[in-house]
């Protein structure tokens, strides 16, 4: 196993922004991103540990426990989003597709919690991220759940819908990149 080094910097919405936008991703471009929650940690224990803490027990626990080269990419929680897994590379999270995807993990249980509005908002802004630096499609989303080899059939739990998540991805992507084009696609009046 040749690990992969873990990035382990957090950001805010608009740091993480700028950070995505310089990455160089030629050796490696994803077609989807895959949506997870940690189910452990849940949010409250998220926060037991300062970040640094968690993002180095997530790197012994992938790289030594479960003896993978990588883990997920992003760790996203009500208060920052985490880069794990370098970005312009494949990492680990889902069986059928790591080598073509990113992986986001949402921090919580959201099956037995509710899906906390600081996450959401936080995930929705990644995500939007992630798409608008390479062009993709933020339809393109798919839940953990719906990959027919894993063994995680709630993930990325009950409280999370796919619809709102890709609705509210498209509308932030409209409202970061619209240009000089409405929404609707039509150009504004001189």
């Amino acid at each position: 196993m040749n690990w992969i080094p873990a990035v382990k910097r957090s950001f805010d919405i608009e740091t993480f922004e700028q950070y995505v936008h310089v990455l160089p991703f030629h050796a490696w471009r994803p077609q989807f991103i895959v949506l997870h929650n940690t189910g452990v940690p849940r949010l409250d224990q998220w926060h037991q540990y300062p970040v640094a803490v968690r993002m180095n027990g997530l790197e012994h626990y992938y790289r030594d426990v479960m003896q993978w080269h990588a883990g997920p990419h992003l760790f996203v929680s009500d208060t920052e989003i985490s880069v794990f897994t370098p970005l312009t590379v494949p990492g680990v999270h889902s069986p059928s597709w790591n080598a073509i995807s990113w992986g986001v993990e949402m921090v919580g249980d959201f099956t037995a919690e509710a899906f906390d509005p600081k996450v959401k908002t936080n995930a929705v802004a990644a995500i939007a991220s992630l798409c608008a630096a390479i062009g993709m499609d933020s339809h393109t989303l798919r839940l953990h759940k719906e990959d027919p080899a894993t063994t995680h059939k709630e993930c990325p739990g009950i409280h999370v819908d796919k619809q709102e998540m890709i609705d509210a991805v498209h509308a932030l992507i409209l409202a970061r990149h619209s240009g000089e084009h409405s929404v609707s696609g039509a150009l504004p009046n001189p």
